[in-house]
Formats: C-alpha cells, sequence, structure tokens
C-alpha cells in the first residue's frame, strides 16, 4: 500500500501548486486592470468579450457632454432603447474611455456610482468624418466608455497594412503544393491510398491531353486540370452530414448576392454520382450550412457581436466529432464548406481551421490559405427558375465604352475610385449609385454588355459580385482589389482574360487600360467568352460549369494537400 501513496500526495501538492498559480495570475491581472493599465479594466474585464483590444484616451473635461463629443469628432443624436449591452470579442469593436462629469451632464434616470447602474436609455453617438456610430456607457463619476463598431469601420475605410500581389501569391501556391502542412491521418482508411493514385496519376500522367471543350490559354496546366476533372469524376465520393436543422442547414438561397452557396449546397445535396450514404466511402465530408442564414437567424441587430454565430458552428463541428469518427481521423481535414458571407472567415475560425472553406471572401490578411481554401466565385443571381437570364454581350467590335462602374460607395476603394474618374473623362463612365428601379437595372447591364473593361473594385471586404458579372456579360473584368485570391486561381490564368490593377494605381487606370493594345483587347475578350462557362450556374448541373468547378477545386487540393500516414 505504501507504494501508491507518494505518488497521490505528489499528485495533490502539484494540483495545489496550479491552483495557486492561477490564482496569483488572477489576482495580478485584476490589479494591473484596477490600476488601468493597456489592457483595460476591471469593470470591463467582467463584460462579455472583455479580451477585446481597447483604446483608452483620457481627456480634458469638458462643460457638458456635447461639448466633450465635439472635441472628439462626436456628434450626439437621440437616444435608443437596448435591451442589453454587448462588447464585441475580437478586434471589431472599439472603446475608447471619455473623461467628462458623467453625474452632472448625463440626466435624471441615470444613477452612476460606485454601484454602478446603467439606464436602458443609452446615449448614442455619431462619429463625424466615417458615420460610425456607437454608444455611451457609464463606468464611474469620471469616467465613460464611448463603445462602437469603429475598428471594422476604419479598417474597411483604409487600406491594408499588408500587401500581397499576384505574383506573391503564385509563389506562395507553388511552395504550399511541394510543402503541405496539412495534419496526418490519426489511422489510415482505403481513401487515402485512392487519394494517392489519383495524384500520381495527375502528375505522372501523359504530358499533353486534348480536348475540343476546354480552352487551354486560361488554364494554368489545361492536361493536369482534364487528368483531375476526370479522375474526379470517376473516383470523388462525397459525404453529405444530415445533420442540422433548417433554415440554417440545407435551405439554400438561389436568387441575390450569396446565392452560390445556396446553389452548390442544392446541387451537392440532390447529386447521385458523387453522395454516397456510407461515410465510410467517402474521400469528402461536406458541411451543409448556409452562412447568410446564420447571419440572418441568429445575429442579434445593431448588437456588433457575432460571437454567438461562431459558438452556434464550434457546437456543431463538435457535435460531428463525437458523433462520427471522422472528423477525428484528420482533424477535419477531409471536410469543406461553401460560404459567400463575408463572416464565414470569422465564424469558421479555431473550431474549423483545418478544414477546406470555399469563401467569398478570399482574403490572405484574414486567414485565407492558398491552395487549401477554394476562392468561391460571388454571383449575383436574378432569377432561380433562369440563372442564365441576359447572358452575353456585344462583340467586341461594337463595345464603344472603354471602362463602365456603377455601385454604393462601400469602403475606401470605391470613394477613391470616384475621386479620380467619375465624371472626369468621357471614356471613363464611373458613376455612384444608379437609382432603383427596372430601368435602372437595365441600364446597367446594356453598359456591361457594351463596355470593352468592367471596373471591379473591393467593397467592404475584398471580393465583389462584378467579377463575375463581367464575366457573365463578357465584358473583361479589371480587379482593383489588393490580396484578393481569385476564384479558382489554384486552376486558371486569369492574365488570360483579366487584368489585375493594384489599388495605388488608381490615378493611372486610364493610361493602364489604353496601354492595352487591340489585338490584346481581342484576346483578353476571346479568353472571357470561353471561361463563361466554368461561371454559369444551371438548374441541373454541366460538366464544366461553375458546379462542378468549385467541387474539382475542393478536390483537386485535397490531393496535393494530403500527407499520408
Amino acid at each position: 500500500m505504501k507504494k501508491y501513496k507518494h505518488p497521490i500526495q505528489f499528485q495533490i501538492v502539484h494540483q495545489r501548486k496550479w491552483v495557486l498559480m492561477v490564482g496569483l495570475v488572477a489576482t495580478i491581472h485584476l490589479f494591473c486592470q484596477t490600476l488601468m493599465l493597456p489592457y483595460g479594466t476591471a469593470v470591463l474585464s467582467l463584460l462579455p468579450g472583455h479580451n477585446n483590444p481597447s483604446y483608452f484616451t483620457e481627456m480634458p473635461n469638458s462643460d457638458t457632454l456635447e461639448d466633450e463629443f465635439q472635441q472628439e469628432s462626436l456628434q450626439l443624436v437621440k437616444s435608443r432603447d437596448f435591451d442589453h449591452v454587448f462588447i464585441e470579442d475580437d478586434s471589431e469593436t472599439r472603446q475608447e474611455m471619455i473623461s467628462v462629469d458623467l453625474s452632472n451632464n448625463l440626466g435624471d434616470g441615470v444613477s452612476v456610482n460606485s454601484n454602478i447602474s446603467i439606464d436602458p436609455k443609452i446615449l448614442m453617438v455619431n462619429k463625424s468624418g466615417n458615420g460610425s456610430q456607437g454608444q455611451v456607457l457609464p463606468i464611474n463619476e469620471k469616467y465613460a466608455l464611448f463603445q462602437t463598431d469603429d475598428v471594422k469601420r476604419m479598417r474597411c475605410l483604409m487600406p491594408p497594412k499588408s500587401v500581397m500581389y499576384i505574383d506573391q501569391m503564385e509563389r506562395l501556391l507553388a511552395r504550399n503544393r511541394r510543402a503541405s502542412r496539412a495534419m496526418r491521418p490519426r489511422w489510415s482508411s482505403p481513401r487515402d491510398q485512392e487519394i494517392l493514385a489519383a495524384k500520381m496519376q495527375i502528375t505522372k500522367g501523359p504530358s499533353r491531353i486534348t480536348d475540343q471543350e476546354l480552352y487551354a490559354p486560361v488554364f494554368r496546366n489545361v492536361t493536369m486540370f482534364k487528368r483531375s476533372y476526370e479522375l474526379m469524376e470517376r473516383t470523388l465520393k462525397v459525404y453529405v452530414y444530415k445533420e442540422g436543422e433548417r433554415p440554417i442547414f440545407h435551405q439554400p438561397i438561389l436568387t441575390g448576392l450569396y446565392a452560390s452557396e445556396g446553389w452548390f449546397m442544392k446541387l451537392m445535396e440532390g447529386n447521385k454520382r458523387f453522395v454516397v450514404k456510407d461515410p465510410r466511402k467517402a474521400h469528402l465530408f461536406y458541411m451543409p450550412f448556409s452562412a447568410r442564414m446564420l447571419e440572418h437567424k441568429l445575429y442579434v441587430r445593431n448588437s456588433h457581436n457575432r460571437t454567438n454565430l461562431r459558438q452556434f458552428l464550434k457546437v456543431y463541428a463538435e457535435k460531428l466529432a463525437s458523433k462520427y469518427p471522422f472528423w477525428n481521423r484528420t482533424g477535419g481535414a477531409d471536410h469543406f464548406l461553401v460560404a459567400c458571407h463575408d463572416w464565414a472567415p470569422y465564424e469558421t475560425r479555431h473550431h474549423m481551421e483545418h478544414s477546406m472553406k470555399a469563401l467569398c471572401n478570399a482574403d490572405v490578411t484574414t486567414g485565407f490559405k492558398i491552395g487549401r481554401d477554394v476562392s468561391l466565385p460571388e454571383c449575383y443571381v436574378r432569377s432561380a427558375r433562369n440563372p442564365l437570364r441576359d447572358l452575353g454581350g456585344k462583340p467586341a467590335s461594337e463595345r464603344n465604352i472603354l471602362a463602365f462602374y456603377a455601385g454604393n460607395i462601400h469602403g475606401y476603394l470605391r470613394k477613391i475610385l470616384l475621386e479620380y474618374w467619375n465624371n472626369k473623362d468621357p471614356d471613363m463612365k464611373i458613376f455612384g449609385p444608379m437609382p432603383p428601379g427596372v430601368a435602372s437595372k437595365m441600364n446597367y447591364i446594356e453598359h456591361m454588355k457594351s463596355s470593352k473593361f468592367c471596373i471591379c473594385p473591393k467593397g467592404y471586404e475584398v471580393n465583389s459580385p462584378r467579377v463575375v458579372e463581367a464575366i457573365f456579360y463578357e465584358c473583361v473584368p479589371v480587379i482593383i482589389s489588393d490580396n484578393f485570391v481569385p476564384p479558382f486561381f489554384e486552376v486558371l490564368n486569369w492574365d488570360a482574360f483579366s487584368v489585375v490593377v493594384a489599388e495605388k494605381d488608381i490615378p493611372e487606370l486610364k493610361n493602364i487600360l489604353t496601354g492595352i493594345s487591340d489585338s490584346k483587347y481581342r484576346e483578353l475578350q476571346h479568353g472571357v467568352k470561353k471561361v463563361q462557362r466554368h461561371f454559369l450556374w444551371n438548374v441541373k448541373g454541366v460538366k464544366y460549369d461553375l458546379f462542378h468547378m468549385i467541387l474539382h477545386s475542393i478536390w483537386y487540393n485535397r490531393i496535393f494537400q494530403f500527407k499520408p500516414r
């Protein structure tokens, strides 16, 4: 019996040491926060999302709250009712500490003292310059917290801190192909050998394959694409998880800005060629949720807090991991999702970090992994019954407009574009928002059908539906969006049918476009017409169409990322 006594005593002592260490760290943390060191205040640490980056600035005292706001470019607006106070748990909420005598300025109904009490009527303020809105949260008699989603808006209204250009993306893709960082499976499966065999056939097969349906210049390597596509048709099996309730799961949206995720869901779940009922036969596992419906059903309007959306998907992933062995075998590396909402990179962070993500918001600075993830084309579908309505445009010889853009002034870049080119040159048809109505939509479409180049600037995020719109109307897309990974980057050669312009070169936009010779333009426009079939949704899937291109890129990336045991 004695030989077991010492290990037990040691374990108890070890546990006590950890308890003391945790208690010491917590005490130091609260002490530092009480002193208002850069980590925040002890009061804030008790609120949801206390780990938020915060910005504290002590201001000189002002006579009134309105005077204080005016000094900080803040404008007082009417009060708004809030049932709860939300503080975002990531860098999208800005918190500024303002110094002001709140006991004199907030009026009746608000008790501001050591026993902090906040009236449901919370003052709202507007920040001049960028139109952001926030709220004032009393902290004590001397300080209030000005909380706003200013950081998110500031990020959207300012150029990125770092830029990765297309040639750098090319090198990163090649490097990731040579040395995959994917997790090795925890145990072997017969499917692993089939993936390895497919990779061998793609890389070691015949050097040249002809296919009249494929236009070689728009591909990086049309032979490898052809072999890979044929192997996908013969080999690939996908298991679609049945877990999840409508409308977030299994309910596709087929029209509007986020239609790509809905059309893929519809065609994938109804597919008989690739989908299997036995998950043991699957090479890939599809998680059929809609990022758009996730936002629609769970996001609390004006809360600026999306943690519940991320938590919802975290619980879903944990449920799959506990019910099936497949997630745990690869850490989710053979699982994939297709999401077009701007928030999808945030919502799937951490708990789906190793999964393959087909994302419209394909930004290399926000976690998009070139060579593993797939840049999903953002398509604005106007008719679910006929997604190909109004397809096509005028021939190159009849396109008399040099460049065209019209749209909302989202983000910082479009404002710059309009400042340089709106009503500045008759050859550059650069406009702001077009008036609502059918006639205006038809005018917009007619402009795209009649222009040589269609300008595709980023909005709040790097992606824009205008890229696919331009291809749809056979207009050469001019992509202006630093850090944006173009759709199907792993297989398509975008130099053959588009123009990519760095954001810093907007002042030279006309010179860049007029510097393209007529023969070169005709090659580009011909490339657009040839690549168009790969960007079209069909009511029933058609070979080489958008559904099959998305599935192929997921399959293709999995093959080259796979690492055997």
